[in-house]
């Protein structure tokens, strides 16, 4: 992973700590934080300081633990404004499934390395993408690269639909392509992990989401996929006589080594089943909201005891990539027919940062600013006008604060980011390669 040359100790100093809280999900407290190596070394007061260590002043800055995202489709990278081209509910038949064929690996790479950089500058530090049909190896290479802590793996897609033939795929050929992968890259580098993602209901057949329960028993591999998009999803379904749940039940799919996004529209009776099998929700508002997806109780998962994270689906559908934005969204959203009391700052903050975690599995690891987790953290900046003054520092950070906020991002140990610019790659390669291949991608695609 590139970076600056880090020394071996990083002593922050008098900043304000987010830090985990029993019954608050955090609390802010002004403190210090040492890293030592790749790991917290000490979280609180530290009396002197270490030998050869480099000392960052942090008076007027939050200290946090990285971001983790539930959901993100980094290959999506080079088609932001994509909603804007089609009209509500044909994203994916007029424009997404076009694009999505059209790809190739250096426009998969452009694409990885544009979303990467944006989710750094912004302060996630680890996520699980759902990435295409082809070329995912192409994005693990990118991950194992930046350094993030990522789970990731290809979308399975065995039925046509409205999908073009170069998307759709023989069920034994999707999943061999997709056992491969997991086999050639689970566990590189120490950070990076594979799990098994049908695209979606409508691009699946019962064969396949069969065989994914069986293969991933088998490998002990986790199961993510999208679950009702949009309404037209959920009707679809209905028309056939099945709710849209019963499909993954059947296969066995449900429990805790699973994971569903978006879940438009499931109801009480669905929300009981995913609490009672440990199946996790996350959710994505900013590209749920664009999209016309009005959420209904399930817009509250943790309400019915389910855990709960969130992401930013991708470029294509929210074109921004920031978790700040989500966490404003997702605070500030009342739940269709429930108590209209909102989540509120500090939940907020602990469902971006210890609930991701322990949705992807990593919250021995990751999640909270505690001694002996890996040093991934981010540094915003709290004395901007827009974030003054702030009496409220998690409210300001939830509320008022942003990606132009992020002052500095550490992975495991190693700064990545340093007054608001990426030392891991030139960010004007990053969006010259950027440009370049998106003008050829919707090009190909008929969209230039």
């Amino acid at each position: 992973m590139a970076g600056v040359d880090e020394p071996a100790r990083t002593l922050i100093r008098g900043g304000l700590l987010v830090l985990p809280d029993a019954d608050e999900g955090v609390r802010a407290r002004t403190g210090d934080l040492l890293i030592e190596g790749d790991r917290i070394a000490a979280v609180g007061s530290v009396e002197s300081v270490p030998r050869g260590a480099r000392v960052l002043y942090a008076a007027g800055c939050a200290l946090l633990p990285g971001f983790v995202q539930g959901h993100v489709h980094l290959h999506h990278g080079l088609l932001r404004g994509s909603l804007e081209i089609a009209r509500r509910g044909e994203l994916q038949e007029r424009v997404l499934w076009p694009l999505e064929a059209a790809q190739t690996p250096e426009s998969v790479r452009a694409a990885a390395r544009l979303s990467v950089a944006e989710l750094l500058l912004s302060g996630t530090t680890a996520l699980r993408s759902m990435e295409g049909v082809h070329h995912a190896g192409i994005v693990c290479e990118v991950l194992a690269e930046a350094g993030l802590f990522a789970l990731s793996g290809k979308s399975l897609m065995d039925r046509a639909g409205a999908a073009p033939e170069a998307l759709v795929q023989d069920t034994e050929e999707a999943l061999a392509e997709a056992v491969d992968l997991a086999e050639n890259w689970d566990g590189v580098g120490g950070r990076l992990a594979m799990c098994l993602q049908p695209r979606s209901l409508s691009s699946c057949s019962d064969a396949c989401l069969q065989a994914v329960a069986d293969v991933a028993e088998a490998g002990a591999w986790p199961v993510h996929l999208q679950l009702v998009e949009s309404f037209e999803e959920r009707d679809r379904l209905r028309r056939a006589g099945r709710e849209p749940l019963d499909r993954l039940v059947a296969a066995g799919l449900l429990g805790e080594r699973c994971s569903l996004t978006h879940c438009a529209w499931l109801g009480p009776r669905e929300a009981e089943l995913l609490a009672t099998t440990h199946t996790g929700v996350v959710l994505c508002p900013g590209a749920e909201g664009r999209l016309g997806l009005e959420m209904g109780p399930l817009a509250a998962p943790w309400r019915f005891g389910i855990a709960a994270s969130v992401g930013v689906d991708g470029a294509a559908g929210n074109d921004s990539l920031s978790l700040w934005r989500e966490m404003r969204r997702l605070a500030s959203r009342p739940p269709v027919g429930l108590d209209p009391a909102r989540l509120g700052a500090a939940r907020t903050l602990d469902l971006a940062t210890r609930g991701g975690a322990e949705a992807l599995g990593l919250d021995e690891e990751i999640g909270s600013l505690e001694t002996g987790k890996f040093a991934d953290l981010l540094l915003v900046n709290l004395e901007g006008l827009h974030a003054a003054p702030a009496r409220d520092p998690l409210a300001a950070l939830v509320f008022a604060c942003g990606a132009a906020d992020v002052r500095a991002v550490w992975l495991a140990g190693k700064q990545v980011v340093s007054e608001g610019r990426l030392l891991l790659w030139d960010e004007e390669q990053v969006r010259r390669d950027a440009r370049r291949q998106a003008a050829a991608l919707f090009a190909r695609a008929g969209l230039g």
